[in-house]
């Protein structure tokens, strides 16, 4: 089951932010083991070399690209760049994301606009660009990233309104897209985490939140979700496995929670 042969998949933030599997990385990689051809975006180079090295040395088939997917012209050249490589793009996963920590009054407003760049608008050009692909091959599958703190749970009582807001919108951005491509063959999904151990706890919160005490942190991270425990990004991957592939061939528009029981619960 959930096998992707043939079928190539393009996945952003293709990379992780320090050592470790974060979501985008841990994806790419599992895609590659259930048979799909991957190509693979990020912005650091040293980063989606070490997925493309992991998939190669599994004997899986992978190229990567120095991405900036703000930046429209870049998510062109990489998508045809993907096409010219493999031939087609079966499975698009939108995974590019970051958070910064204020409310309304503290946030510069050259924050609060990269915010919405970084989380939303990296979404809306991976579809502008792929989405004409997956017309003309009669159908695709859609996977976007998107987090509880779009919905209702902030670790610790975190204010970040952008990105809260940005991932709010990504939800809204998904289900939009399914209904105005679903007669073409096209399923979008979103994929929706809670609060994760990936790398970037370490590599960056402990020195935002937790005066970098990593421990700390990743104990009362821990203790703030209802299974007990924080998810693992191979458990975000596996998600997204399931709604692109054929097994979820009659799920469409929907947000799949991978949390814990943050957002069920709470």
């Amino acid at each position: 089951m959930f096998r992707l042969d043939g079928k190539v998949a393009l996945v952003t933030g293709a990379g992780s932010v320090g050592p470790g599997w974060g979501n985008g990385k841990a994806t790419a990689v599992l895609m590659a083991r259930q048979g799909a051809k991957v190509y693979g975006t990020d912005l650091n180079p040293a980063a989606h070399a070490e997925t493309q090295a992991i998939i190669a040395g599994e004997g899986g088939t992978c190229a990567m690209r120095t991405v900036n997917m703000t930046i429209a012209a870049e998510v062109a050249a990489a998508v045809e760049d993907c096409l010219a490589r493999f031939g087609r793009i079966d499975i698009l996963v939108n995974n590019v994301g970051g958070s910064a920590p204020g409310d309304p009054v503290s946030m510069t407003e050259e924050v609060w606009d990269g915010q919405m760049d970084h989380n939303l608008k990296t979404a809306f050009l991976g579809c502008k660009y792929v989405l004409p692909v997956m017309v003309r091959q009669g159908g695709g599958a859609v996977v976007n990233i998107s987090s509880v703190a779009g919905l209702s749970h902030q670790v610790g009582g975190r204010t970040n309104v952008a990105y809260a807001a940005s991932k709010a919108g990504i939800i809204a951005f998904s289900r939009s897209t399914a209904i105005a491509y679903v007669t073409q063959g096209i399923r979008v999904n979103t994929v929706v985490p809670g609060t994760m151990h990936t790398p970037l706890v370490e590599h960056r919160l402990a020195k935002q939140l937790g005066a970098n005490d990593a421990a700390a942190l990743i104990a009362k991270r821990h203790a703030s979700v209802p299974m007990g425990r924080m998810g693992e990004a191979e458990e975000v991957a596996r998600a997204v496995l399931f709604l692109a592939s054929k097994e979820a061939s009659f799920i469409n528009g929907i947000d799949l929670y991978v949390d814990g029981g943050c957002v069920e619960l709470g």
